[in-house]
């Protein structure tokens, strides 16, 4: 068999391009911003531009927000923003937990890590809510607003350009053509936000190909029954890696470490052999560690930081993962990306409602998070590196240095809590993000 063309691969991708999302159009809607991805990032900016009285159309992919082993822990950050929105104790009320610390724990020594108790900010806490009733809360406050429009089920398969729609030219975008209810529909706006995750189709459809970082573990999750005894969470480090723990009531939510790539190899020793592991990484768990029966009860991600060099095309920004994929360390990926909408409502709420958003407004929000990013994607390398044990199979007797330096050294100590907690610096929302067009 004579060797593929070499240029033929460049030329069927282009095609494959230039073709998606081809068919007849069932419907076209105006919009002035259309959000691509409804997680945490996509539902809070929609809401923040609604109360603007900017009209939005939030699309997002899947029929509910009902989707497991999402990211539950929010920073303080978070709470913050959401305490400027009015939103804070409502979304409180639906937690499942609080703690002001993530410790690391090897053995009997303990060290504090992650200790937010001490930052100036009205909520000095990490929170978990599923993201379920989080979304919920954030889109079901976007719903008062009567320029707020929701699609779900909605798969986008290409932009649309100046240059006859095709998604392989390099127009301005003009909006998004998407596949609902077996049919095609497109929505044309002024701007078009990618808010679709570390796999994001906008990012790939955009041809913008980010900058990684290899990461040298991945982690699977699941969850084990929690009792009111048991030891606070936080990060237990033995048996070659390291295991967190999340409280959500009554169930632990559990973070195991691998080595990049080495869930096959997991997965051949057998389920028995990742309870085993547990048991020597936290030892008050391995009775109930035979609650994984099988491995449909866990859920593998594949941990990877990459960053755009450019976050933007005319009419076109993607923010959150879809911009800067974040690592698992610190739990910091919810908060970076809201942090993102918050900046990005604050920057094009005022353009959009003129009808002048440009290039350069799309490069104001990168110019203003890029920096922020960076430094927690700095800080999250550091801390992986620490994540040092002894080999497999052995428990561990003591924390990692690094752990030890930092709970000693008090500015240190509160420097890494201020990164992980409340960001490089506060994101605070301009007065027209805060709502000064409100509708019962």
């Amino acid at each position: 068999m004579s060797s593929p063309d070499p240029d033929l691969t460049p030329r069927i991708e282009r095609e494959r391009l230039r073709t998606a999302g081809s068919g007849p159009v069932a419907s076209t809607a105006q919009t002035d911003c259309c959000i691509v991805g409804g997680g945490p990032a996509g539902a809070v900016l929609a809401l923040l531009l609604a109360r603007q009285g900017v009209a939005v159309t939030l699309l997002e992919s899947h029929r509910d927000f009902d989707r497991d082993f999402r990211g539950d822990v929010l920073q303080p950050a978070v709470l913050d923003l959401l305490g400027q929105l009015g939103l804070a104790e409502r979304l409180l009320a639906v937690a499942l937990a609080r703690t002001s610390s993530m410790p690391i724990r090897a053995g009997a020594e303990t060290a504090a890590f992650h200790d937010v108790s001490r930052l100036r900010t009205p909520y000095p806490f990490l929170t978990v809510v599923p993201q379920v009733r989080f979304l919920e809360l954030v889109v079901g406050e976007a719903r008062h607003c009567p320029t707020f429009r929701l699609v779900t089920g909605a798969r986008v398969e290409a932009l649309v350009r100046d240059d006859d729609g095709h998604a392989d030219g390099d127009g301005h975008v003009r909006g998004v053509r998407y596949r609902a209810n077996n049919a095609w529909h497109e929505v044309r706006a002024q701007v078009v936000v990618g808010a679709d995750g570390r796999f994001s189709r906008l990012r790939g459809l955009a041809r913008l190909e980010p900058v990684r970082t290899a990461s040298p573990v991945d982690v699977l999750w699941f969850r084990l029954p929690r009792r009111d005894h048991d030891p606070a969470g936080g990060v237990f480090v033995g048996d070659g890696g390291w295991l967190v723990l999340q409280n959500r009531g009554a169930e632990w939510q559990a973070g195991y470490s691998l080595a990049k790539g080495g869930y096959a190899g997991l997965r051949a020793e057998g389920i028995g052999a990742l309870r085993h592991s547990v048991g020597l990484r936290a030892p008050w768990l391995a009775g109930r560690a035979d609650a994984l029966r099988d491995w449909g009860q866990t859920s593998l991600l594949s941990v990877e930081s990459c960053r755009l060099r450019r976050w933007y095309q005319p009419g076109l920004l993607l923010i959150g993962d879809a911009a800067h994929t974040m690592a698992a360390v610190g739990a910091v990926g919810i908060s970076v990306a809201i942090q993102d909408a918050a900046v990005a409502a604050n920057v094009l709420g005022p353009r959009l409602r003129a009808g002048r958003i440009g290039v350069t407004d799309l490069a104001a929000v990168q110019r203003r998070r890029e920096v922020p990013v960076r430094i927690v994607q700095a800080f999250q390398r550091l801390v992986q590196g620490w994540l040092l044990s002894p080999p497999r199979g052995v428990v561990a007797s003591r924390v990692p240095l690094g752990f030890r330096v930092l709970a000693r050294i008090p500015l240190l100590r509160n420097l890494g809590a201020r990164i992980f907690g409340l960001g490089v610096w506060p994101v605070r929302l301009s007065p027209a993000s805060l709502g000064d067009h409100r509708w019962e």
